[in-house]
């Protein structure tokens, strides 16, 4: 028999990220140390109170059927931690919604809001997961390029007439994967203007909410108008460790949510309760635990920038995420560049470009290694060849 796969496949290729893993492990075949800076995951545990409240929960053997949606006391949860953290009033059976992990929100709510042929307003560079829901909703992109001289925030008068006209979804993402960037209230209040103009529905991807160092980010409902036209995702991945769970949400306006909810009720049968029990152990002693995780990232990130800037690899400090957002050379493209590093100095990052076209010139480095590998990772650097002279670096 001749199996034969669907023409929307073709959009689905191999990843750059499989072929550094690829690359990475013939490396180490030949007997070459890598250091892996690539990886967008947390490499530290959860806290210990939340591991002991999944493990309770575990135990019982009435835990163990389909939760379906999420349980009131996780909505509620999430509504108490938004107004503590950020004085945004949430109706908790209406306006928040548990996901599979914030990526499973975001690939599907396309489907739920735009019609094949509908243009969707994406951040180049952004989180592939966005490009794949383009794909699957049959929607078409239109990049918003974001640029160092705009601090990485997309130009909404740079979008032509004809494109808005069209255009019936925005996704932003701040802080970002790959670009780390922060976006202001006057941005987003920019943001809740165009979108009313155009009748444009926004989703802000806020993932990194709690991993910030100088400046807390801002949440995109807690500015006037926001709920009117938008949602937010937030997942417990990164700000609390349990990526493993698959687990998230998303809060804010309710004809959207009541739409992704439809959605998901022919899609899936909820998340393991006992995984609920312990998101909502986590929301509920967010504060110490997050400082505590911001103070590891910070004194990584301090590592990694003062590193990078001694060698003469001149690359600013993120003010929040887990990434480093980076120039390369101009004698090298971004993949060239992330070859060079990996044969020369033993360093696996991700070529900027990997992010959409306007990633160009950049990598993303990720901050997911402990301090004494970060160290490593400098010193293997500042002997390899690629580093042996200032001069080397030419931007």
């Amino acid at each position: 028999m001749n199996i034969t796969l669907s023409d929307k496949m073709h959009h689905f290729q191999t990843s750059i990220f499989n072929e550094l893993a690829s690359y990475k492990k013939k490396k180490i075949q030949d007997g070459k140390e890598m250091i892996d800076l690539s990886v967008g995951s947390p490499d530290l545990p959860p806290a210990q109170f939340v591991i002991d409240e999944l493990a309770k929960h575990v135990t019982r053997p009435s835990n163990y059927g389909y939760t379906l949606t999420g349980i009131e006391e996780l909505h509620e949860a999430i509504t108490t931690y938004y107004r503590n953290q950020y004085g945004v009033s949430l109706n908790a059976e209406k306006e928040a919604l548990m996901v599979m992990g914030s990526q499973d929100g975001l690939v599907h709510l396309p489907m739920v809001l735009t019609n094949p042929g509908d243009i969707i307003l994406l951040p180049d560079p952004g989180y592939t997961a966005y490009d794949t829901g383009v794909t699957l909703a049959g929607a078409t992109v239109y990049g918003m390029p974001l640029k160092e001289e705009n601090n990485f925030l997309p130009d909404l008068e740079a979008i032509p007439e004809k494109i808005r006209e069209k255009a019936k979804l925005m996704i932003l993402n701040f802080p970002g994967n790959p670009v780390p960037a922060l976006a202001t209230k006057q941005f987003f209040e920019q943001v809740v203007a165009f979108a009313k103009k155009h009748q444009i529905a926004v989703v802000h991807d806020f993932a990194y909410s709690e991993l910030y160092y100088e400046q807390k980010p801002v949440s995109f409902l807690s500015i006037e108008g926001a709920k009117d036209v938008g949602v937010e995702f937030n997942s417990f991945s990164k700000s609390f460790n349990l990526a493993g769970c698959r687990i998230g949400y998303i809060v804010g306006n309710p004809t959207i949510i009541a739409g992704l909810n439809r959605l998901k009720s022919n899609l899936d049968y909820g998340v393991f309760l006992p995984i609920q029990k312990a998101a909502i152990r986590a929301l509920e002693n967010s504060a110490s635990f997050s400082e505590e995780l911001r103070a590891i990232y910070k004194k990584r990130r301090d590592i990694l920038v003062n590193g990078l800037n001694a060698l003469g690899w001149k690359v600013d400090a993120p003010s929040s995420s887990m990434f480093i957002w980076a120039k390369v050379p101009k004698l090298f493209t971004s993949t060239e560049f992330v070859y060079r590093l990996m044969d020369d100095a033993g360093i696996v990052v991700v070529p900027g470009n990997a992010f959409g076209d306007a990633g160009e010139g950049y990598v993303r480095i990720g901050l997911v290694q402990p301090e004494e590998v970060l160290e490593k990772a400098v010193t293997k650097l500042r002997s390899s060849t690629l580093f042996s002279t200032i001069e080397a670096i030419n931007y």
